[in-house]
């Protein structure tokens, strides 16, 4: 029995950097929006990044080698394997600067000043041309600004409500959404619904990301009908703090930045890692880094590595990191005396719901912005700071799509119900076999081995908002297999032991939902014909 019902014009689902900024441009354009998160408004991912936002900005880039959208284009080029859509990320990375400077706009102060904004280099780029807040703070800074912004001109929030469908008329197009918090269901009928969840980095035992990070987007949007690609592709950050052997939950993040002040990565006996790796050596894209230490970890027999950071002195590392400072201090780490250690763990998430550059999905009403989606603009491994950046973009372009679409599109029949039961596998189980078979190095056996685990299942009635993040989950983890398995080379940071090397002919996985809810891999596209 449905408890309550309400109806807007768009519901956005995720407040973080993109949710939050498609629904304040929502506004702007006059649309009626509600903002709709599990959790709090604050409580996502986007208050953990700490690096910056990869930008060029007019008259803010006069370093000696120079910069430009064609640098920095490709270097995304290159960090993405062959994978990326060259047209999506010019748009993208074109649009930087409006999308800056309207975050800007909501309150946002970046480290040095606009007049002389501060940035830094991180791994894959060739110019120094990441900006930051509050010295490694970026997305504690973006998020304050974005709530603040939107709790000043009264966006409607609706907090502590877990989705659990994306609800479709008769015709297959978008009419809202069912909701559950602890008080029973709710129905919110909406002319269009984006998606703005976030990752899921909760698949695996260890991850950079918060405990919200439980693919919810990305089960929502294969529920609803829609097409994604690259689901293979899990990005593992190279140095999050290491705490232990079998540690668990969220890892403290050491931001790339930290390598891009002339930080250096050792093993256990004070080796290089990356010496004659890769031309950029610590600064090499992130799939380079994180396979590198792998390889060291398993050659040595040891659970972590080590970055020295101790030429920076404790002062410096204060003011520019000092949220790694803090993390290392808590567990008796003094990075100005001695070298941090750290391991590999998941972090991001390059593919999603297949999206245009307006967040467009395949399912009419249904749009995605953010970690969630698949623009094209990371292909097979994300560059570093691309993610904050292209939260602000796509989040202010799919709402004017929405509200574009507006004028020509028709509004959705009444919302069909569905009341099917969910299939649910144990989380600790999952998690324990994607780290095992579905991380850093994959094969035949682990990835069946990761897919069984996936399949043995109970079914359930989505009843707690617990039920709601554990079907997600598993909805997720069967997705990223099938990719994982389909995909029989090594690319970015899809590693496969057993295809050691990349395929000449590029193609996306593509994956949907067949008859019976299960995901499959569609015909595979070639690069530029997905999205």
């Amino acid at each position: 029995m449905t408890a309550w019902e309400a109806s807007v014009d768009l519901a956005v689902v995720g407040t973080g950097v993109a949710g939050l900024t498609a629904a304040l441009r929502a506004v702007e354009l006059g649309l009626r929006v509600v903002a709709v998160t599990k959790t709090t408004v604050e409580d996502g991912n986007t208050r953990w990044a700490q690096g910056g936002i990869a930008v060029v900005l007019p008259g803010h880039h006069a370093s000696p080698a120079g910069d430009s959208v064609d640098a920095h284009v490709a270097d995304t080029l290159a960090a993405g394997a062959g994978l990326c859509d060259e047209a999506a990320v010019r748009a993208i990375l074109a649009a930087g600067p409006c999308a800056v400077n309207a975050l800007r706009a909501h309150g946002a102060v970046f480290d040095g000043g606009w007049a002389d904004v501060q940035r830094t280099r991180e791994g894959g780029h060739r110019a120094y041309r990441v900006i930051h807040a509050g010295g490694d703070a970026t997305g504690a800074e973006i998020e304050r600004a974005l709530a603040d912004s939107a709790r000043s001109r009264q966006l409607a929030l609706l907090e502590g409500q877990s989705v659990t469908e994306v609800l479709r008329d008769d015709t297959g197009r978008v009419a809202g959404l069912a909701l559950l918090d602890e008080l029973g269901d709710g129905v919110l009928r909406a002319r269009a619904v984006l998606l703005a969840t976030g990752g899921l980095g909760q698949l695996y035992a260890a991850s950079t990301n918060a405990d919200v990070a439980t693919g919810d987007g990305l089960a929502l949007a294969l529920r609803a009908g829609a097409l994604t690609a690259d689901l293979e592709f899990v990005q593992f950050h190279p140095t999050a703090l290491y705490l232990g052997t079998g540690s668990r939950g969220r890892q403290p993040l050491i931001t790339e930045a930290v390598r891009g002040e002339g930080a250096v990565l050792l093993d256990t006996a004070g080796a290089p890692v990356m010496t004659g790796v890769h031309p950029l050596g610590a600064l090499a894209p992130r799939d380079v880094v994180a396979a590198a230490i792998t390889r060291r970890m398993a050659a040595t027999g040891t659970d972590h590595v080590l970055l020295d950071a101790t030429h920076l002195g404790g002062a410096e590392l204060r003011r520019r990191f000092p949220t790694v400072y803090a993390a290392c201090r808590s567990i008796g780490v003094d990075p100005s005396g001695e070298p941090i250690p750290v391991v590999p763990a998941a972090h991001y998430h390059c593919g999603g719901v297949v999206t245009d550059t307006s967040g467009r999905t395949t399912v009419p009403g249904l749009y995605a912005a953010g970690e969630v989606a698949r623009t094209g603009l990371h292909g097979a491994n994300r560059l570093a700071s691309n993610s904050l950046l292209e939260g602000l973009v796509m989040g202010r372009r799919a709402a004017e799509a929405v509200a574009a679409d507006f004028m020509v599109s028709r509004c959705p029949g009444p919302p069909l119900p569905s009341y099917d039961l969910r299939p649910v596998a144990d989380r600790d189980a999952l998690q324990q076999s994607m780290s095992a078979h579905a991380g850093i190095g994959r094969d035949s056996a682990g990835l069946a081995a990761a897919s069984s685990v996936a399949e043995a299942t109970t079914r359930r009635r989505i009843r707690t908002p617990r039920d709601a993040e554990d079907a997600g989950l598993t909805l997720a983890a069967a997705a990223v297999l099938a990719a994982a398995a389909a995909r029989t080379e090594s690319r970015g940071c899809h590693l496969r032991t057993d295809h050691p090397r990349a395929a000449k002919r590029r193609r996306s996985i593509t994956v949907v939902l067949d008859d019976a809810g299960t995901p499959v891999p569609a015909e595979p596209a070639l690069v530029g014909g997905v999205a």
